[in-house]
């Protein structure tokens, strides 16, 4: 694994870049503010440089929050997204650190969907950032790659593509939880309904939707 020196990149750092796409954003952008020696552990374990835009948000931010915390993209971690990339996907897509995943997570909603990077477990398009919808309990290619990613959530339009997701009153809701917490839905999402608005919410803990999610996964292919 490199040292922390060999991974922060003076002369071409990402972050001026990432700052400027976050300047022409038309979402709402909440940039967490990082802890030096949560930042420069962040880094390290996931062993990117931070002339890329996944180590510069890693090492300049504890997180970005999107669109009043609907999104959030994961950094080396903040009070308010208590939980940084490399230790949130510990245990989920790797083992050690220095291992390369077969997918890597980047990012979730409030809803339990996940973002994560194609690193050979979803396809041959290695590098390429899937959804896992939790309406479907199944991963969908979204045909960009990382920094295609960050400016989609920046400026795309996340009310037509949460269009099925989003209850009256959601951003009041949302904005009383932290970005280590998600709302799980009963009947569950990917079960026959009519409108989100008549379903019963509760506020979990994420990694608890995440687990539950992949568990009926597994269940579910056993018994096909």
């Amino acid at each position: 694994m490199k040292a922390i020196n060999e991974l922060i990149n003076i002369e071409e750092p990402g972050w001026a870049l990432v700052t400027e796409w976050i300047n022409n954003a038309t979402n709402k952008v909440e940039i967490l503010p990082k802890n030096e020696k949560e930042a420069d552990n962040a880094l390290y374990q996931t062993q990117v440089s931070t002339r890329s835009p996944m180590g510069a948000i890693i090492y300049e931010t504890g997180g970005l929050l999107i669109d009043h915390g609907w999104i959030r993209i994961l950094g080396s971690g903040n009070q308010k997204l208590d939980r940084t990339l490399p230790k949130f996907n510990k245990g989920k897509t790797f083992k050690d650190y220095g291992d390369k995943p077969a997918i890597f997570l980047i990012a979730d909603d409030v809803v339990g969907g996940f973002y994560a990077i194609n690193g050979g477990a979803l396809g041959t398009d290695l590098g390429n950032i899937y959804y896992f919808a939790p309406d479907a309990l199944e991963w969908e290619p979204m045909d960009i790659r990382y920094s295609d990613f960050l400016w989609w959530t920046f400026t795309g339009d996340l009310s037509q593509f949460y269009a099925n997701a989003r209850w009256t009153g959601w951003e009041k809701e949302i904005s009383e939880i932290n970005g280590n917490q998600g709302i799980t839905f009963y009947p569950f999402l990917w079960t026959e309904h009519k409108h989100i608005d008549d379903l019963t919410r509760k506020i979990v803990p994420i990694s608890e939707i995440w687990s539950f999610q992949q568990d009926t996964l597994e269940k579910s292919s056993k018994e096909e």
